[in-house]
C-alpha cells in the first residue's frame, strides 16, 4: 500500500514509518518539525520507497497520486510541549484532523487516528475502558492537548457516520523507546537523563501517581494490527503493568547504576494520579498485546539516550 503519516519524523511516527518500508508499503512522511526532527528518519532518506514531505497538516494538504491508508500522528505530545505550543496543538488536533480526513475522503483511504489515553483525562475509572467517558478540566493547562484530541475522536466518527469513510482510532497510552528527546518533559527522557548525568530525579507529588508503559515497538504493533483490521475503535494501545512514578525512579536509578538522589517538586496541576489501560477489546478485536518488558525495553532506551549523550 501506499501510507502517508503525519507527525512522520516524531517519536512514534519515525518508528511507524520503518514498520510500514519492513512490511512492504510505501510510505510517505509529512511534518512541520514543530516537535519533531529529520535526525528520526534520516536513515530513510535515498530509499525509493520513502519521501518526506515538509507540511503543517493544518494547511491545505496536497499529495500527488494514490493513497492507501493515512495515520495521523501529528500534534505535540508531551506536557512540555503542547504547554508550549498551546495554540498549535489545538490547531493540529482540530484543522490537521479535518484536513487529513478530507484528504483520506478524496483519495479514498482508510484512517487511523492517533488519539491518546489523555482523553481520559485524571480518570475515575481505574483501570480505563474504552467505553468511560473521562474527566478533563477543558479550561487547565492540559485541556489544550485533551480536548484537541477528544474533538479529533469526535471528527473522526462524524466522517465514518456521515460519509461511510473506513475510520479507526486507537488511545495511546505512556509509550517510551529511542528517539524521545531528553527534554520532552515526559518521565522516562527526564529519569534517563538526569541518572545518566548524576542530576538529581525529579518526582512530582508524592510519587504515588501510577503510570504504565509501554515500548514502542509494541505500540506501532498495535497501530499497524488496527488498520489491518476491521475494527473502527477505539482502542486502547498500551501497557497493562503499573507502577508508581516512585518506584519507577527507583527502577531507573538500578538500571543505570546511578548515584543520583531523589527530590520532590510540586504536582503540575491536573496531573493524572493514576494511568493503567483496559486492554481487552485490544486482545479480543485485533490480538494485540505487548511483548518488551520493562527491562529490556529501558535497557534499549537507556544505550540509546548513552549514545546520544557521547
Amino acid at each position: 500500500m501506499r501510507i502517508l503519516v503525519t507527525g512522520g519524523a516524531g517519536f512514534i511516527g519515525s518508528h511507524l514509518c520503518e514498520r510500514l518500508l519492513t512490511d512492504g508499503h510505501e510510505v510517505l512522511a509529512m511534518d512541520n518539525l514543530l516537535t519533531g526532527t529529520t535526525d528520526n528518519i534520516a536513515h530513510l532518506a535515498g530509499r525509493d520507497d520513502f519521501s518526506f514531505i515538509h507540511h503543517d497538516v493544518t494547511n491545505y494538504i496536497f499529495v500527488n497520486g494514490k493513497l492507501d491508508f493515512i495515520f495521523h500522528l501529528a500534534s505535540p505530545a508531551s506536557p512540555a510541549d503542547y504547554l508550549a505550543y498551546p495554540i498549535q496543538t489545538l490547531k493540529v488536533g482540530s484543522l490537521g484532523t479535518h484536513k487529513t480526513l478530507g484528504l483520506a475522503l478524496v483519495k479514498e483511504a482508510g484512517f487511523v487516528l492517533a488519539s491518546t489515553s489523555e482523553i481520559y483525562g485524571d480518570p475515575l475509572v481505574h483501570p480505563q475502558s474504552e467505553d468511560y467517558w473521562g474527566n478533563v478540566n477543558p479550561v487547565g493547562p492540559r485541556g489544550v492537548y485533551d480536548e484537541a484530541k477528544r474533538f479529533a475522536e469526535a471528527i473522526t466518527y462524524a466522517y465514518r457516520r456521515f460519509h461511510g469513510l473506513n475510520t479507526k482510532v486507537a488511545r495511546i497510552f505512556n509509550t517510551y523507546g529511542p528517539r524521545m528527546r531528553a527534554d520532552d518533559g515526559r518521565v522516562v527522557p527526564a529519569f534517563i537523563s538526569q541518572a545518566l548525568s548524576g542530576r538529581n530525579l525529579t518526582v512530582f507529588g508524592d510519587g504515588s501517581q501510577t503510570r504504565s508503559f509501554c515500548y514502542v515497538s509494541d505500540t506501532v504493533d498495535g497501530l499497524v494490527r488496527l488498520m489491518e483490521s476491521d475494527f473502527p475503535g477505539p482502542v486502547n494501545i498500551g501497557n497493562p503493568d503499573e507502577m508508581t512514578i516512585s518506584d519507577f525512579s527507583e527502577f531507573v536509578l538500578g538500571r543505570i547504576d546511578s548515584r543520583s538522589s531523589i527530590v520532590r517538586m510540586e504536582l503540575p496541576e491536573d496531573d493524572p494520579k493514576v494511568r493503567k489501560p483496559d486492554i481487552s477489546l485490544a486482545m479480543e478485536k485485533l490480538g494485540w498485546k505487548p511483548v518488551v518488558g520493562l527491562e529490556e525495553g529501558m535497557d534499549r532506551t537507556i544505550d540509546y539516550f548513552r549514545e546520544k549523550k557521547h
